[in-house]
C-alpha cells in the first residue's frame, strides 16, 4: 500500500481523538468476511464518532482522490464491505462508534439512531418503549442500521412489514464530496421536491455514507401463534400460507418453507436441535400470525384451520407452540440452517427472489438443473416462502473436494440466475449485489436500466471515490 504518511495523518487528524488506526492486527477482523470468501487490504482503518467527522474524511478523501469503503457490522456476504479485494488501494471507513439511540417517540412511532447502532439494540429501545421495530435477522445482534439500509436488508417479516425501505422514515447522509443532507423529521406528506433517502437505500454505500436513520415502529406483538407443519410439497406450503391469512385477517408475520435436506442437517450439527414431529415430510413450513393483545377466536380459528388443512391433505403433520421455549427451539432450527451448512463443507449460495406463485416451479426446476449438471451435489433449499425469496445453496457432495466444487461457483451461480431471470425474478433478494454479483447483474440487468445506475454515480461521485468495485457493473 503506497497511501503518503502525510494522507494517513490528515485523515486520522479529521477523524477525530483515537479514530483512526493502522495497526494491522487491529485491522485484521474488519477486511474478512465471516464465511472466509473474501479477504481485503487496507492502510488505514479509521472510527469517526460523528457525522462531522464523516464529512471532513469524505470532503478529505475527495480532494485528493482516495478511496472510501464504508462498512458497518461486517456481516455481509457479497464483498460489499471489504477494501482492496480488486487490488484498488482503499481505506476503510467503520461506523462501529457511531452507536447511539438518539431518540423514541412513542407517540409518532418513530426512532432515530446513529449509523453503527445494531438491530438488535433498536429492537431494545423499541421495547422499552412499548413498540416493536419490526426487522427481524439473524444477524441482528451485530448488523447495523447503515448496513441494513444500504443493502435494504429485509429478513424474516418482510411478509407483513416490508423491507428496509418501508421501515426508513428518513435519512442523514454524507455524500462523497463531504456534503450532509439531513432529513430526520419522518414526515409521512413530504411533497418538496427528491426523496433522496430513496437513492440511498440499497446503494450499498455507493453514493453516501448513511450516518443517522429514523426507523418507524410498530405495535409490540404481544401474543405470537407459531406453527411447524409438515407439508408434501412448496405448493401446499402455498396454499397453508394463502388460507391462513385468510382466517388471521392478515395478521401472518413469517412464514419460512425448510427442506429436509436442511433439516437434517441442523439435527446432525447443532447441538440440541430436535425434531418437533415423529414422521419425516420432503418439507416444513414455519409460520407465525401475532397479534397485538390476547384473542381468543384467532387461537379458535387458526386450530379449525390447522384441522382443515390436515383433513385435505395440505398439512400433514403440524405442532402449536405452547410456550416461549418451544417457540424459541422452532425458530432455532430456521435459524440454525446457515451454521449448520458451513459444518457440512463447502457450499454455493443463492440468494434469489422470484414471484411468490412461482416458488414451487423454481424449486422443482432448478433442483433438477443442480442434479444433471453437477451429479451430487446437495441442494439446500430454504427461506421466506411469503415473499419469493428463497435461498437457494448447494453443498459439495458426500466424500467431494470442496476446493474443487468451489470452481464451480460462477457456472452454477449463471446456470441458477438464468432460471431466476427467466421467471421474472431477482439474482439478489436481501445480501445486495457486492462484488460478489457484480458481473452477474451487468450480464442479466436490461441496459437502460444500468445505464440509469451510472449516471446517478457519476452525479454523486463524479471522482469514484466511495465504495468503488461495489454494485455498479463496469
Amino acid at each position: 500500500m503506497t497511501l503518503a504518511p502525510a494522507h494517513i495523518e490528515a485523515l486520522i487528524a479529521r477523524a477525530g481523538a483515537g479514530g483512526g488506526t493502522t495497526d494491522a492486527d487491529t485491522i485484521a477482523p474488519h477486511i474478512t468476511e465471516w464465511r472466509d470468501k473474501f479477504m481485503g487490504a487496507t492502510p488505514l482503518m479509521l472510527t469517526p464518532k460523528d457525522t462531522e467527522s464523516v464529512a471532513a474524511i469524505l470532503a478529505y478523501a475527495n480532494e485528493h482522490t482516495i478511496r472510501v469503503v464504508p462498512q458497518g457490522g461486517n456481516t455481509g456476504l457479497v464483498g460489499g464491505g471489504i477494501p482492496g479485494l480488486e487490488g484498488r488501494e482503499e481505506i476503510l471507513l467503520s461506523l462501529k462508534k457511531m452507536d447511539r439511540i438518539l431518540s423514541v417517540e412513542p407517540e409518532s412511532y418513530l426512532l432515530t439512531a446513529e449509523a453503527g447502532a445494531t438491530i438488535a439494540s433498536v429492537q431494545a429501545a423499541a421495547a422499552a418503549k412499548d413498540r416493536l421495530f419490526p426487522l427481524s435477522l439473524a444477524s441482528e445482534g451485530s448488523c447495523t442500521v447503515g448496513g441494513t439500509i444500504s443493502t435494504n436488508a429485509g429478513g424474516v417479516h418482510v411478509i407483513r412489514y416490508g423491507t428496509m425501505r418501508r421501515l426508513v422514515a428518513g435519512v442523514e447522509a454524507v455524500l462523497p464530496a463531504g456534503t450532509i443532507i439531513r432529513d430526520l423529521d419522518g414526515l409521512p406528506k413530504n411533497n418538496t421536491g427528491y426523496d433522496l433517502k430513496q437513492l440511498l437505500i440499497g446503494a450499498e454505500g455507493t453514493l453516501g455514507i448513511v450516518t443517522r436513520a429514523t426507523l418507524r415502529l410498530a405495535e409490540p406483538e404481544r401474543v405470537r401463534h407459531t406453527l411447524w407443519l409438515a407439508v408434501p410439497s412448496p405448493a401446499a406450503a402455498l396454499t397453508a400460507l394463502s388460507t391462513l391469512k385468510d382466517v388471521t385477517g392478515g395478521r401472518v408475520s413469517a412464514a419460512e418453507i425448510v427442506s429436509a435436506a436442511g433439516l437434517g442437517l441442523v439435527l446432525a450439527h447443532i447441538p440440541g436441535a430436535r425434531d418437533p414431529l415423529s414422521s419425516p415430510s420432503p418439507w416444513y413450513l414455519l409460520i407465525e400470525a401475532a397479534t397485538t393483545g390476547e384473542d381468543a377466536a384467532l387461537e379458535t380459528a387458526i386450530m379449525t384451520w390447522l384441522e382443515a388443512r390436515m383433513a385435505d391433505g395440505t398439512v400433514t403433520d403440524g405442532t402449536l407452540a405452547q410456550s416461549l421455549t418451544e417457540r424459541e427451539a422452532l425458530w432455532k432450527l430456521r435459524e440454525s440452517l446457515s451454521e449448520a451448512q458451513k459444518h457440512e463443507g463447502a457450499s454455493i449460495k443463492h440468494d434469489i427472489a422470484v414471484p411468490v406463485t412461482s416458488v414451487p416451479a423454481f424449486l422443482k426446476d432448478g433442483t433438477a438443473l443442480i442434479e444433471a449438471r453437477w451429479p451430487g451435489a446437495r441442494v439446500i433449499a430454504f427461506g421466506h416462502v411469503g415473499d419469493g425469496n428463497i435461498h437457494f445453496n448447494v453443498s459439495v457432495p458426500k466424500g467431494g473436494d470442496g476446493k474443487v466444487f468451489l470452481k464451480e461457483w460462477e457456472a452454477m451461480n449463471a446456470a441458477v440466475h438464468d432460471l431466476v431471470v427467466s421467471m421474472g425474478g431477482s439474482i439478489s433478494a436481501e445480501h445486495g449485489i457486492g462484488t460478489l454479483k457484480r458481473g452477474e447483474l451487468g450480464r442479466l440487468k436490461p441496459a437502460a436500466e444500468l445505464e440509469a445506475m451510472r449516471a446517478i454515480k457519476r452525479a454523486l461521485d463524479p471522482k469514484g471515490i466511495l465504495n468503488p468495485g461495489v454494485l455498479i457493473p463496469y
